[in-house]
């Protein structure tokens, strides 16, 4: 046994029961009993399992207290349930068995698709798809591409990080990067992919109407804080209603694309196990 978690439960059996030092380092040596619930009984060695290694001394001792009370509750309702409900109440035989095949059929069907589903998916697939279903990807919110800057309001570099920041030209763009390395809070540059407002809006710690009410002629946002200013230039916008363009709708193309095939492979598997049962008469409808 690990000699911390010894020490631990230790001072949580004398919490827990008024015996006295002979008898509690017995207990221990002994794989003594830090628990009962009827004839039931929760040992020392089973509790010390559930603490990991290198847990501190008060962690260890909140989840020993945390895993006998869990233990505990267990037994207790299951002892109140058996004497308060009727023997067919507790008859739960049928609810076992149907468990059993629910997880044997799950197990059965993760097997099945790791041996045979395809999950490479082709850019051609994914543009296919994407022009067949446009109905699927209208915009319930703007994206942006956009860049953000958290600088300290006295900064001498705020006005110059603004104007490259906003710049078409890589060189500006470039060096707004490499100066807010050294000046700004945070800066992050997402011109180059679409993101959902509402992601946008977590770098101000407020909601997306509220910057685009803010959004000025330019493009600029500009909220306050506390010493600090929260910039945020928008690139680009497509607003809510809109068809998404196929980049931002790709990973969700992908996801879809390969539900579909796992949902298609398990509908045929199912199709084949009763066609193959029918024939060999080991599945017959009367």
């Amino acid at each position: 046994m690990r000699k911390c978690g010894l020490i631990l439960l230790a001072t949580l059996l004398a919490l827990l029961t008024p015996v006295s030092c002979e008898v509690l380092s017995d207990w221990i040596h002994d794989d003594g009993v830090v628990a009962r619930v009827g004839r039931h009984k929760l040992t020392l060695s089973q509790v010390e399992e559930i603490i990991p290694d290198g847990t501190s001394p008060e962690d260890s001792l909140n989840l020993a207290l945390q895993y006998i009370n869990s233990w505990a509750s267990e037994l207790l309702f299951s002892e109140v349930a058996a004497a308060q409900l009727t023997k067919s109440e507790q008859d739960v035989s049928r609810e076992l068995e149907d468990y059993r095949h629910s997880l044997l059929k799950y197990r059965y069907e993760q097997r099945y698709l790791n041996e045979r589903l395809d999950t490479v998916v082709s850019r051609n697939q994914i543009e296919q798809y994407y022009e067949t279903h446009k109905d699927l990807f209208v915009l319930e919110r703007p994206i942006v591409k956009s860049r953000f800057l958290d600088i300290m309001q006295e900064s001498p570099y705020l006005e110059v990080l603004k104007g490259k920041m906003s710049s078409k030209d890589y060189e500006d763009v470039s060096q707004a990067d490499s100066l807010a390395y050294s000046s700004a809070l945070k800066y992050e540059d997402r011109s180059d992919r679409w993101i959902d407002m509402v992601a946008f809006a977590r770098d101000f710690g407020t909601d997306y109407g509220t910057l685009l009410a803010r959004r000025d002629r330019d493009g600029f946002i500009e909220l306050p804080g506390d010493g600090d200013v929260k910039i945020g230039y928008i690139c680009d916008l497509l607003p809510a209603g809109r068809t998404a363009p196929l980049e931002y709708c790709e990973d969700r193309i992908k996801e879809i694309i390969i539900s579909n095939r796992r949902r298609d492979l398990l509908i045929a598997l199912e199709q084949d196990l009763l066609a193959d049962a029918l024939n060999k008469k080991n599945f017959v409808i009367y």
